[in-house]
Formats: C-alpha cells, structure tokens, sequence
C-alpha cells in the first residue's frame, strides 16, 4: 500500500459511455478475474508524481474549459503478446497528451515521456495461445468506427483499484 502522498497519478482520456460500457464487458468477460480491478480505460499518463496532483487539476480543469470532445476511432483488435487489446487512434488526443507532456517535462518516467499507442486493454497476461484464440473469436465484431473522448480522468494508483480524484469534462470550442 501506498501513503497518501507518495501514490503516483494516472491520467486517462474519458471513453463514450457506450464504448466503455462494451469493452467494460470484455474486460470483464476475458480478463483475469484475479488481476481485474478495472474498467475499460485508455492511459495517457501511467504515473504523474502525487505532488503534481494540485498543478494536474488546475490544468485539466483549463483544457477541458478551452477544448471541445476530441475525434477518435476505434481501428480492431490489437495483439499484446500476452493479452489482447482494442486499437484506437487520435491524432487529437495525442496532441493534448504531448500539451500535457510538455507542461509536467522533468517529471515523466521513462515510460510516460513515450507518446503511447492508443488502446483499452481486454486481456493481459495470459498464454500467447489463449490471447490468439480470443483474437480469432473477436476477428470481425471489433469493426473501425469513429467516436469522440469526453474528457480527461485523474486517478492515484495504490496498488489495486484505482482511486479516483477527478474527471474533467470538455466543454470548449477547440479542437486539440
């Protein structure tokens, strides 16, 4: 367990309510029972120092204000090795994250200084065979559509669930 201060902050981009209740449902159907603590969720940011917390909010809050729901696409399945993943793309929402890479630069891990490939993770660590039979048993359901994220979502990370701290809703005019 964490102590409150020390907890890292994850940044996710809000999924349509539609799309996160569909692959909420294969997540639940097909991930891990012992190892799923969440729902489905796309990660920006996979640790944020907790001392960011206040300066995410109040830049969260700023963005959310000047931007407008920012085009996607879901694209098919994506293979993670060990699991398997939905691929989206967003040339929008890869813009804001790099806005907001370079607002927290000095602070990222390794890993965060990497713009990420898009997805909702729906199965992870399991056999390569097991991840490929649920990608042939989804081969043509997942099909290339378009949607739009809503927002931004702040979470400190503890270990298992996820704690969440704030969901920033867009509401401007611009697109990223």
């Amino acid at each position: 367990m964490t102590a409150p201060g020390d907890a890292p902050l994850i940044v996710t981009a809000q999924l349509p309510r539609e799309l996160h209740a569909r692959f909420t449902a294969l997540r639940t159907a097909h991930f891990p029972p012992e190892r799923n603590y969440l729902e489905a969720h796309v990660t920006l940011f996979h640790a944020l120092p907790a001392m960011c917390e206040g300066e995410a909010c109040t830049l969260f809050k700023r963005l959310a204000a000047e931007f407008a729901s920012v085009e996607a696409r879901v694209e098919g399945i994506m293979p993670l090795g060990g699991g398997t993943a939905i691929m989206l793309s967003s040339p929008a929402m890869l813009s804001l994250r790099d806005l907001i890479a370079e607002h927290f630069r000095g602070m990222l891990t390794q890993q965060d200084q990497h713009r990420p490939r898009l997805h909702v993770t729906i199965q992870n660590k399991v056999t390569g065979k097991e991840a490929k039979a649920l990608q042939a048993q989804l081969a043509g359901t997942i099909m290339p559509q378009p949607f739009a994220f809503h927002g931004l979502e702040l979470f400190r990370y503890r270990g298992g669930p996820w704690e969440p701290i704030k969901a920033f809703a867009f509401r401007g005019r611009a697109a990223p």
